[in-house]
């Protein structure tokens, strides 16, 4: 049962992983439905991990979009140089601007910060939905019309990726919030497309996943059973096979239409979360 539920579980972070809806709510809410027979201990680390699936599937559909090394028609400069595609380390160069925030957060900080806990854990994911879905809504109307200033990732600012990044703060401090929703409503609200802002925010996602995994890797120390090792690699698979699917669904998606529809879940889903399983 337990692997059929970490399929189950894989599914729903690699569908929800590439939306704004927040994947950790879905999770939480999964695992309060549908309970893992893992430790305490062990979930935390799965919740966080199964994202490794879903970020290796993001990097083979990215590959061409940031890897940096090869024949460039507009090289970093001459001698070893030459092999550096220019767009592509200035857009790692952006990334990691938009990361140091997190990076920090997560370093110096996410230990010390303790106010939300498994009582009050789903009231905040159920007001973080509401509240991100409302500002979601609200930003489609205000931009509703207007044509957006920066279509491509290589017109993003190194201040305007530090902005997006300071954002991924907020959904990390408070679950539901989502680090996707933070990042494209900060996007923009910047004047950058939707399409340019989903693509740079899945891109951003590469080195904060990755990282966020190693960490709570590094940090876990209780014993680990063979199933339950069983039981995250089955999830992880799940996650980058739906991940190969929903990248390419999510970003032809918005090329046609807002983000409106995904406001609208995420208040429907936090009333139903607030009402029932607070």
């Amino acid at each position: 049962m337990n692997i059929i539920k970490a399929i189950l579980f894989g599914i729903v972070e690699g569908i929800t992983e590439w939306m704004p809806v927040s994947s950790t709510a879905h999770m939480k809410i999964l695992n309060a439905i549908i309970p893992l027979e893992v430790s305490p201990e062990f979930y935390e680390v799965f919740e966080v991990v199964i994202q490794l699936g879903a970020i290796i599937a993001l990097v083979i559909v990215f590959w061409n979009k940031i890897w940096p090394f090869g024949e460039s028609k507009n090289p970093l400069g001459e001698g070893i140089l030459s092999i550096v595609k220019k767009d592509k380390f200035f857009l790692w160069i952006k990334i990691v601007i938009a990361c140091i925030p997190v990076i920090l957060y997560e370093l110096l900080l996410e230990d010390r910060i303790s106010f939300i806990n498994e009582k009050n854990e789903m009231i905040f994911i159920g007001a973080a939905l509401i509240i991100v879905g409302i500002i979601f809504i609200v930003v489609e109307m205000l931009i509703k019309g207007k044509k957006p200033k920066y279509i491509s990732t290589k017109q993003i600012t190194f201040m305007q990726a530090f902005i997006i990044g300071m954002t991924q703060l907020i959904a990390a401090i408070f679950p539901g919030v989502s680090r996707s929703g933070s990042t494209i409503i900060a996007a923009l609200l910047l004047g950058i497309s939707r399409s340019c802002a989903t693509e740079f925010t899945f891109e951003l996602a590469i080195p904060v996943m990755f990282g966020a995994s190693l960490m709570k890797i590094l940090k876990f120390s209780a014993a680990v059973t063979f199933g339950e090792i069983m039981t995250l690699l089955v999830g992880c698979i799940s996650a980058f096979l739906v991940s190969l699917f929903m990248i390419r669904f999510m970003l032809n998606y918005i090329r046609k239409n807002t983000f409106t529809m995904f406001g609208i879940y995420r208040i429907l889903l936090g009333i139903i979360i607030l009402v029932f399983l607070r």
